[in-house]
């Protein structure tokens, strides 16, 4: 929810925070707000590999609640703080946490399903993710819409208290690794397959996400249905994102390679029809479902494929994934931003998320490639 919130509110957040921009250019000002969603990002990219590694070897659990309440304490000062740029930087502090809570969160899952799982466990632990763009992005954007966007952050520095106090009381005891060290887990970036893997997450995911932040003004602008109907369709997209999350854990353990080349076939196909439906709002309803289906089915096969080729490197690797993701988000938004800002209208950044979903399959041909010319990896 803290992540992807700021998505369904875009117009209202940017009246709020550059009132003389919006009113002067609407568009331009949605644009500039995108980069909120760009600093959350680059958060997550910059905190998830230093946290995970330099924290690999204390034990998950207590990482997990130091985490938690950090994530309550950044996301409350976004409701607080009054300026744009001010914001910014309290989107930028919540990113830092993201990746190792959700990737430490990922690793006691996997060890907890045991061999063979290790993609179902990561999609159980996603799974959370998916059921908050059910539930929580729909709720925090209507309320947003009705109450003010700062209401929004309220929910969510709540919903982290509790989960922080969930966490101290739950979640039993797992010990990290006492041998291991940032240093020693930062050698992952010595080996080639897991740079490839990053790239496939950062460049490939990049296409959903420049398609999903600016859904908002594609349902209001392009299919010219009332604001209200902006949470209706954030519904059906995390109704596809759980859908295809535990669709997704299932086939990667079956076949990664497969899950993962099939995956983004699909999701290029998805994300043109909606480019060329997107003035029908039930069309609009229909692909954002499935478009959300299909990335989320490529998420825990990233991260598996990652997990994989990593090695004994397995807290960093776990957090990385969440840093290339976090990539392909500011990327995505970025480049979405950067088209609507030339005046290309709100279709254009889903046919960004098409050429950056290509590019994606396209660097996974290769790492495929690659390993299949060197018999003594894991070819996974």
């Amino acid at each position: 929810m803290t992540e992807f919130v700021v998505m369904g509110l875009l117009p209202n957040i940017s009246a709020d925070l550059l009132p003389a921009l919006s009113a002067r250019d609407p568009e331009a000002a949605i644009a500039q707000c995108g980069w909120l969603i760009t600093m959350y990002a680059l958060g997550v990219v910059v905190g998830a590999p230093t946290i995970a590694g330099s924290v690999a070897k204390y034990p998950r659990h207590r990482v997990m609640l130091a985490l938690a309440i950090a994530l309550t304490l950044f996301n409350a000062l976004t409701f607080v703080l009054p300026t744009f740029e001010l914001v910014a930087a309290s989107r930028f502090l919540a990113g830092l946490p993201h990746g190792a809570y959700f990737g430490i969160g990922a690793l006691v899952a996997a060890d907890v399903l045991g061999p063979g799982n290790r993609a179902k466990g990561v999609a159980f632990v996603l799974t959370g993710l998916t059921v908050a763009n059910v539930v929580g992005v729909p709720v925090g954007t209507f309320l947003g819409q009705q109450l003010g966007w700062r209401v929004a952050f309220v929910i969510v520095a709540a919903i982290f208290a509790a989960t922080a106090l969930c966490i101290a009381l739950f979640v039993p005891a797992h010990a990290g690794d006492p041998g291991r060290t940032l240093r020693a887990e930062l050698r992952a970036f010595r080996i080639g397959q897991v740079w490839f893997a990053l790239g496939v997450g950062a460049i490939g995911f990049g296409g959903f996400f420049a398609a999903y932040s600016y859904i908002a003004p594609v349902v209001t602008e392009v299919a010219g249905a009332p604001e209200a109907i902006v949470p209706v369709i954030l519904v059906l997209m995390g109704l596809g994102m759980t859908v295809g999350n535990l669709i997704g854990g299932h086939l990667a353990d079956v076949d990664l390679k497969r899950t993962l080349m099939v995956g983004f076939v699909v999701l290029i196909a998805v994300q043109m029809l909606l480019a060329l439906t997107a003035q029908w709002i039930v069309a609009v309803g229909v692909f954002v479902f499935a478009i959300g289906l299909v990335a989320s089915a490529l998420s825990p096969t990233i991260q598996s494929r990652l997990m994989s080729v990593a090695g004994d490197n397995q807290s960093i690797a776990a957090a990385l994934n969440h840093s290339a993701l976090n990539i392909g988000n500011a990327l995505g938004a970025f480049l979405g931003g950067l088209v609507i800002a030339r005046g290309f209208g709100f279709v254009t950044p889903i046919w960004v998320g098409v050429l950056l979903a290509a590019a994606g399959l396209a660097l996974a041909a290769v790492s495929y490639a690659v390993e299949a010319r060197q018999p003594a990896s894991v070819a996974v």
